[in-house]
């Protein structure tokens, strides 16, 4: 499976190979609601196949949809879908993303890839991972308020104590003590220092600094999600006192993942840890945009946040989740043109403006409704 963080700063959707494919789609956990699920792909896949048509040769459709048509008779894969489904595709690119949340079915053919629902996904405010450690292993969570995943540590991530030291575990130290008179006979005697419990700990450190060091640079650092360390009391000290990652959250989960009965019961434990934080981050940010609107430098008006956008001048984006204002956005001059979101190619002026925001340095914050401090889906803090 790809992974989206990697994938959406590497640049790798930003552009492709036109014909460009994107296809969306809600999808279900559990049986028997996951019966449909690649029964409406298939469906999907004939979309594409239909938008092709008006604009390739059929040569060229085949191997556009070979990879979409493997995947449809991947039953491994259907068995083990989230929430919702992403796949784009293009000459020389397929790339599939198994969702924490549902999305609008979506099937076109375009010069570039459909982007936007990924965006919204990666900027909600509620996202965070969760690290299972012990002395032996790792199991790495990514999750959000309503689902947790567990994850296939990326490559360069030690899972395991033996992975991350090899063949350099620590050997017992011995030393050689004489005991005996001064010009008297001498007896040499061996000693262990520490004994194994302190050659344990000194491996149990090595193997939590790697461990730090490999999920800041694989994990916290490329997506600046929070991070919950879920262990044994003994091990928190020991992790914490080690550790270079200012997203790890201070509290801890006092438990490993491996005696819970449940994920579910993991994310539980894990909400009430951000949810706090979470609440508090979205109360700042409400209160610096009424601060930042009474002296002018915040807006909720949607035609001036475009101008303001494309201007360089927004700092923060607060987009409401769910809500869509279709359009298209000149990105020149931030012009907006209203249109019918019903047609494939027209586009939501919302997420149009999050994406254009981000590339131009802003942050972008996806709201829960409730949370929204403006009428319009969107709030504005300026930079000057």
């Amino acid at each position: 499976m790809n992974t989206l963080e990697k994938d959406y700063r590497a640049g790798i959707l930003d552009s492709c190979d036109p014909p460009c494919l994107s296809l969306y789609q809600t999808t279900h956990r559990h049986h028997p609601d996951n019966r449909q699920d690649p029964i409406r792909f298939g469906n999907l896949v004939k979309e594409l196949e239909g938008s092709l048509r008006q604009h390739v040769s059929k040569d060229e459709i085949r191997p556009l949809l070979e990879p979409f048509l493997a995947l449809a008779d991947d039953r491994e894969f259907w068995n083990h879908t989230r929430d919702g489904l992403a796949v784009l595709g293009a000459k020389d690119v397929f790339r599939v993303y198994n969702l924490q949340r549902p999305v609008a079915e979506l099937a076109v053919v375009a010069d570039s890839f459909h982007t936007k629902p990924l965006v919204r996904v990666l900027q909600s405010a509620d996202r965070f991972y969760v690290l299972g450690l012990n002395r032996h292993e790792i199991r790495l969570f990514e999750g959000n308020r309503d689902a947790l995943d567990e994850m296939e540590p990326a490559h360069g991530v030690p899972r395991t104590l033996t992975e991350a030291l090899g063949e350099e575990l620590t050997e017992p130290r011995l030393t050689v003590a004489s005991y005996g008179g001064v010009g008297g006979g001498r007896s040499a005697m061996h000693h262990g220092h520490g004994g194994k419990e302190s050659e344990i700990d000194i491996d149990a450190e090595r193997f939590f600094r790697a461990v730090d060091r490999a999920v800041l640079e694989h994990y916290s650092h490329p997506s600046g999600l929070p991070l919950i360390l879920a262990a044994l009391p003994e091990h928190h000290h020991m992790f914490h006192a080690i550790s270079h990652n200012p997203l790890l959250i201070p509290e801890s989960i006092d438990i490993h993942p491996d005696a819970l009965s449940s994920i579910d019961e993991l994310r539980h434990h894990a909400w009430r840890i951000m949810e706090p934080r979470y609440l508090a981050r979205l109360a700042a940010l409400v209160e610096e945009f009424g601060n930042a609107q009474s002296k002018g430098l915040g807006s909720d008006d949607v035609d001036q946040i475009a101008a303001a956008v494309v201007g360089g001048r927004v700092a923060t984006l607060l987009i409401e989740a769910g809500r869509e204002v279709p359009g298209r956005i000149d990105a020149e001059t931030g012009d907006i043109e209203h249109d019918d979101l019903a047609h494939p190619e027209v586009d939501d002026v919302l997420d149009d403006l999050g994406e254009l925001a981000l590339k131009m340095g802003g942050e972008v914050i996806v709201v829960p409704t409730e949370r929204m401090p403006t009428e319009t889906g969107l709030a504005a803090i300026y930079r000057y």
